[in-house]
């Protein structure tokens, strides 16, 4: 039976980097892997999927809140690959479940495992809760080098807790941080 495998780590840490080198590995071997991404996710263009690195790909399917994976969609595919999984539905995590069991295609999911608060986003709680493997990709902390738990997120150079939960952006906005860090900066901004 194939799997379904959870990759999280922090602002940083080379998920899509790995998605892309996971993907090209695939091609390859002649097999066909299916690119997810969420469709709100426009910071590289509606279809991109870049790394910071400069890898890019366009994805195969851009999913919303009321996407249904179809039979036809999983026609010759090998692998699910998905980016930026945190932003998907409880819904949407359980259909791969239903994938990666009922149709025997692996499937990949790679994104963060908290927000800026350090409150787990729904879609990658409900991985946590069915992913047969969970597999941390490590990150050290901007600001020294133990290892990154926390993404920070910065409001003008400083550390903020306030702001919604999903706002895109990279290195201008977002920071890898451990936890002693990420407390002392948040402590410096209240």
């Amino acid at each position: 039976m194939a799997k379904l495998y959870f990759r999280y780590g922090t602002v940083g840490s080379a998920k899509t980097l790995n998605l892309l080198a996971v993907a090209h590995n695939y091609q390859q071997q002649g097999k066909r892997a299916l690119i997810l991404k969420p469709e709100l996710d426009t910071r590289f263009g509606a279809s991109l999927v870049r790394s910071r690195a400069g890898l890019e790909r366009t994805a195969d399917l851009l999913v919303r809140e009321d996407t249904v994976l179809r039979r036809e969609d999983l026609e010759g595919v090998h692998c699910i690959l998905v980016d930026e999984v945190q932003f998907m539905s409880t819904a949407f995590v359980d259909q791969l479940r239903q994938v990666s069991a009922g149709y025997n295609v692996p499937v990949i999911c790679y994104g963060l495992r908290t927000d800026f608060r350090r409150q787990l986003f729904p879609g990658s709680q409900r991985l946590m809760e069915l992913a047969d493997a969970i597999e941390e990709i490590k990150m050290t902390c901007a600001y020294c080098n133990r290892k990154a738990v926390y993404n920070l997120k910065l409001l003008g150079g400083s550390a903020t807790l306030s702001g919604p939960t999903i706002e895109l952006g990279a290195e201008e906005k977002y920071l890898p941080a451990c936890a002693p860090c990420y407390e002392m900066k948040i402590s410096g901004a209240l």
